[in-house]
């Protein structure tokens, strides 16, 4: 049997034959496809005489019952800012129902009750549909570390007879049938760019090249009792393999250059991602979730109306913020809306007097709003910009300038940034837990070692950005085209000697011990005294460990910076060394 015949024998099951013009609109075949596949459907002995099913029909359908689903719900939807951080991306609604509770409805409509849901970023908001719908949750505690081929992986006994549904899918009809004779991927008729598959005339999912438009994929899947268990033993290899840790679960449907399953192909519109912000509006222009906070300043902010700010896309997620940009009556603006757990660790009276101090200075971006209490801030977009490349030392020595000319204006403010005493205040935010490290304490106990060396070094404090990484170097054109450098988030910025930001640079960076002296040559013209080498060093050491506390306290929170978080212990231990060997 075909596809064909296997989807206007399942179209059959669902609703008894009427004509072939009906039956041709609801599986989306031609005429001549109909009338060519009743026959073979009735020489199979499928269907009698009057397209009435028949008692083999019947034996098949029953050995093709879909018993269960598994709904991936475990992600930050970050392309979701700012409505995911108020609400998973499953709980938003669509003319006034949430989209999971949608499916899970869908899927009953079709006898479909045994329902896994796959949690993980705001896990505790699903909590209530074990009680409403009688639904089994699986708690993904590597969702914030790893792609969605983890999630699957611990739902992989429950993958024989099974849809796979993305929490985030609005389906116009019903996509779920009580019977599936086949495995099956879901794609849309519209062609897009950025698809890597595209339906062949064989119903098969090929892929495309990056310069090719392909079928927009809905991500909905349905898997036999004979797939489903391979599929799941197919993830759970890959799942082993570190290079598969930021890759979708479809990667195991893949065989050389196509899926091993079939494309089912539905109308565009019928079934619907939402990934944005814009696509909400799209579909629901009244959708509660439309009721942003963070929209609704940035809309007060610009004196605008909420339907001006178009155009929202997310930025690349920050160690401390989330942030989106954003067009405005024709002038783009960058949006930060602080991350999780940040209200314990920045000040943003603070932060705010700093930008007060360093305004009109052509020191930082360009702010045209930010709000002490809650932290949201408003920047206009530097078009064209770029980083500093921490390995060109072109690059490297324009930013070492821009940084001579700050420390060098003598700014104040009337708040320090105590770098011993933020780390013990990093370590407090564990609260009571165990360093990850099994030597912390005697690695602490060698860090905090060095404070007196430090104090007796002469030195003139000043606003210290202390964050002052390459990634916070813009390199944007000014208003004659020329190039200039902006030094941007100073959330961290207090009174400190200003040598501190030559070690931040350094520990980002992932400098060796040879590329931090080339720094500090750079910094100091080449006449930097040994003892402020060896200081230097010190702080190195110093700020290793106090980011190193800081990721310990973000990865108690579910946030992970993978190697970041091990190389700032690292310089803590190492830099210990080479500067207690100098003193």
């Amino acid at each position: 049997m075909n596809i064909q015949e296997c989807n206007i024998l399942n179209e059959l099951a669902e609703e008894p034959f009427t004509n072939q013009r009906l039956l041709s609109k609801n599986t989306r075949h031609s005429l001549g496809i109909i009338n060519r596949s009743l026959k073979g459907l009735m020489n199979e002995g499928y269907l009698d005489e009057t397209c009435g099913l028949t008692e083999k029909a019947r034996e098949l359908l029953g050995e093709s019952t879909a018993r269960r689903a598994v709904i991936l719900a475990a992600g930050f939807g970050m392309r979701m800012v700012p409505i995911n951080t108020e609400t998973p991306k499953g709980l938003l609604e669509v003319h006034g129902e949430p989209l999971i509770e949608r499916t899970i409805k869908q899927l009953h409509e079709a006898g479909i009750y045994e329902i896994y849901i796959v949690v993980g970023f705001m896990k505790e908001q699903y909590e209530y549909l074990i009680d409403q719908y009688d639904v089994r949750l699986i708690v993904n505690a590597e969702y914030s570390v790893k792609n969605n081929l983890h999630s699957v992986k611990l739902a992989g006994k429950y993958l024989e007879n099974a849809y796979i549904v993305p929490c985030d899918i609005w389906c116009r009809r019903n996509p779920f049938r009580k019977h599936e004779l086949y495995s099956w991927y879901m794609v849309s008729d519209q062609l897009k760019p950025n698809s890597s598959v595209r339906v062949n005339r064989k119903m098969e999912l090929v892929s495309v090249p990056d310069s090719e438009d392909g079928n927009e994929a809905i991500g909905i899947c349905y898997l036999t009792g004979k797939d489903g268990p391979a599929v799941a033993k197919r993830i759970e290899k890959l799942a082993e393999d570190p290079r598969y840790d930021n890759v979708f679960w479809e990667e195991a449907l893949y065989g050389k250059d196509r899926m091993t399953v079939p494309a089912r192909v539905v109308p565009a519109g019928d079934a619907v991602e939402i990934n944005t912000y814009e696509q909400l509006r799209e579909l629901d222009s009244n959708s509660n979730q439309l009721k942003s906070d963070a929209i609704e300043t940035a809309a007060s902010a610009l004196q605008c109306s909420i339907d001006e700010i178009v155009n929202i896309t997310i930025l690349k997620k920050g160690m401390t913020n989330r942030s989106f940009l954003f067009d405005c009556r024709d002038k783009k603006y960058i949006m930060r809306i602080p991350g999780e757990g940040t209200d314990r660790l920045i000040d943003r009276k603070r932060e705010a007097q700093v930008y007060d101090v360093i305004k009109s200075r052509r020191i930082c971006d360009d702010i045209v709003y930010i709000n002490p209490e809650n932290g949201y801030k408003i920047t206009e977009f530097l078009n064209r910009a770029r980083v500093c490349d921490p390995l060109d030392m072109e690059d490297v020595e324009k930013c070492m300038g821009k940084l001579r000319e700050f420390h060098g204006m003598g700014l104040r403010v009337d708040h320090r940034f105590d770098l011993f005493g933020q780390m013990e205040f990093y370590e407090s935010l564990w609260e009571g837990k165990s360093s990850a490290y099994k030597d912390y304490k005697d690695t602490k106990d060698k860090v905090l070692s060095l404070k007196e060396y430090i104090d007796g070094q002469e030195k003139t404090e000043t606003l210290t950005h202390i964050d002052a990484v390459p990634d916070n170097f813009l390199f944007a054109a000014d208003q004659n085209g020329e190039e200039e450098i902006r030094l941007i988030d100073w959330e961290y910025a207090g009174m400190q000697d200003p040598h501190v930001d030559l070690a931040m640079f350094s520990i980002y960076s992932f400098y060796s011990r040879e590329q931090i002296d080339r720094l500090i040559d750079i910094y100091f013209r080449g006449n930097c005294p040994e003892e402020v080498r060896t200081k230097i060093y010190c702080y190195v050491s110093v700020c290793g460990l106090l980011w190193s506390n800081w990721c310990e306290y973000k990865r108690n929170l579910g946030v992970d910076f993978g190697e970041y978080s091990l190389r700032q212990y690292r310089y803590a231990k190492e830099f210990y060394k080479i500067a207690s060997s100098r003193m």
